[in-house]
């Protein structure tokens, strides 16, 4: 029971733990990490991936997905998002879905974490927040997956890109644009430099 409940004083609540986290705090953590669940002080997530609720007024809330992929990866440098997030653009997406895309650098797999499912894409290239020329980008990389009119959407998109900055839009696109995308906006950068060219020479 003393090994136990030393290895309740390391846990802070609201926060999400691996197994190997807590293996230095106690000398037979499968044991302990059961009776801990048994006993609701840990809810079990995944395998080997335990939650440490913090109670509130209102009960007990469940992790964020930020502190749940953060302790999966065991890494801070993920961008977590959605498709969902394409609807903020205004090209006219409407779906909803219920998936959750994780770039990072570790892991290539569909994971599920405390009951929700997890797509996570290895790559070397992703910003640290979803910026609307991100997630312009990566919509034309996406769009053969998704529940949408396709050619309108294209449509859509090259019309909202000439409203966007040239340089944030062309950096989008050199860093995290598949070679089909790369393609796709290669003239309408070439139309947008000749418009900023023509206002320059008419100034």
């Amino acid at each position: 029971m003393a090994r136990v409940n030393e290895l309740k004083r390391q846990l802070k609540p609201g926060q999400v733990y691996r197994r190997e986290d807590l293996t230095p705090y106690s000398n037979a953590v499968d044991r302990h990490l059961a009776q801990l669940v048994r006993d609701g002080t840990f809810q079990k997530l995944a395998q080997g991936l335990y939650y440490f609720p913090k109670k509130t007024a209102f009960g007990t809330p469940p992790p964020n997905d930020e502190t749940l992929v953060r302790s999966f990866l065991k890494d801070k440098r993920f961008l977590l998002t959605s498709p969902n997030s394409y609807n903020t653009l205004g090209v006219g997406t409407t779906q909803l879905y219920n998936k959750r895309v994780v770039y990072n650098l570790k892991r290539h797999e569909e994971v599920t974490l405390n009951g929700k499912t997890f797509f996570f894409h290895k790559t070397p290239y992703f910003p640290k927040k979803a910026t609307p020329e991100f997630l312009l980008v990566d919509l034309v990389n996406n769009l053969d997956s998704l529940a949408e009119e396709r050619e309108q959407i294209l449509k859509n998109i090259l019309a909202k890109a000439k409203t966007m900055d040239l340089a944030k839009l062309k950096h989008a696109v050199d860093r995290y644009g598949h070679s089909k995308t790369k393609k796709l906006f290669r003239p309408v950068f070439e139309e947008m430099k000749n418009t900023v060219n023509g206002r320059q020479l008419s100034s």
